[in-house]
């Protein structure tokens, strides 16, 4: 019980020291780490912190939510064709050992080729000289354990690297993530902080981190995590550095775990709104989980993404 409080003090403080990261200043780079990794996260309107059972997606979701997982080994992927002819995919791996959840994640965002061009001299007209590239990457290690039956904490650091044509930047951030069952029937807290890191430089521009807090609680208003049929409420909140502060919910709905149904909406946004989604687990021997999310991005589009996730006891 000592350690549990004094993990959750450290993080907290660390919380409220990091407030002067937290001013805002409307820009940040490696902006591709705030799009939703996982389909049933984006299907209940990006309110995942509180989930205890996501196993390795957790390693995009909140890092501690992986100490909760029963499984030996965990593999999950996701795929989503995004706005602009964008391709966004990830994919991670956790193994449990004696003294802890380990785990390993990859995001990739493929922007596409683009044609380069040079202005002629004294016209107004531009000469299509080829194509160039742009990408963006991030690797990272995380570590979970939980420390009793109703609270585990994760830390994680990674690598993230963005590159347009023949110029690159990287830098290393931090993430970190608590998840709590308060013992109030099934309701459970979480706090994560996500992207923490000094500024980067682009050529001979800095500029910030795409910091983030988030705060959620979630609980079954109808039966209970071990039930035949429940349902389950979301809220999270968020204080990002880039932006105003925004709050997401969601509901879900699950019939013997097996097939579950997602609704989530969006407060405070320019343009998301509403998302649904539904996955299904067939309750194999090997954990096969599919799920799908379709979510709503108002001028921009509707967007959907894939996930699959295995594993094994």
């Amino acid at each position: 019980m000592k350690l549990k409080l004094l993990l959750t003090m450290l993080f907290f403080t660390t919380l409220v020291f990091s407030q002067q990261e937290f001013k805002k200043n409307a820009t940040a780079g490696f902006v591709f780490l705030e799009l939703p990794v996982t389909a049933r996260g984006a299907a209940l309107g990006e309110t995942s912190i509180t989930l205890s059972d996501v196993n390795s997606a957790g390693v995009f979701t909140n890092i501690a939510a992986t100490g909760f997982s029963e499984l030996s080994h965990s593999f999950f992927a996701s795929y989503s064709p995004w706005i602009a002819d964008i391709k966004h995919m990830a994919s991670s791996y956790t193994f449990n050992t004696a003294i802890g959840v380990f785990g390993i994640g990859f995001i990739g965002v493929d922007y596409g080729s683009m044609p380069k061009t040079k202005k002629i001299a004294g016209q107004r007209v531009y000469e299509v000289i080829g194509s160039f590239d742009a990408n963006a990457l991030a690797i990272g290690l995380t570590y979970s354990r939980k420390l009793t039956d109703r609270f585990s904490f994760g830390v994680g650091v990674k690598y993230v690297k963005e590159g347009i044509d023949i110029y690159t930047v990287d830098n290393f951030l931090f993430d970190g993530g608590i998840l709590y069952y308060t013992g109030l029937g099934s309701l459970r807290i979480a706090a994560t902080i996500q992207n923490f890191g000094v500024d980067a430089k682009y050529i001979n521009d800095p500029f910030k981190m795409p910091a983030l807090l988030r705060l959620g609680l979630a609980g079954e208003i109808i039966g209970s995590e071990n039930s035949d049929y429940r349902v389950t409420a979301l809220v999270e909140a968020l204080h990002p550095n880039d932006a105003d502060e925004k709050l997401n919910t969601g509901l879900e709905i699950a019939w013997l775990e097996i097939v579950s149904l997602r609704l989530g909406y969006k407060f405070f946004y320019d343009e998301e709104s509403y998302s649904i989604g539904f996955g299904v687990n067939p309750q194999l021997a090997l954990l096969l989980t599919l799920d799908f999310s379709y979510s709503d991005y108002g001028r921009l589009g509707k967007i959907s993404r894939f996930s699959l996730q295995l594993g094994v006891n």
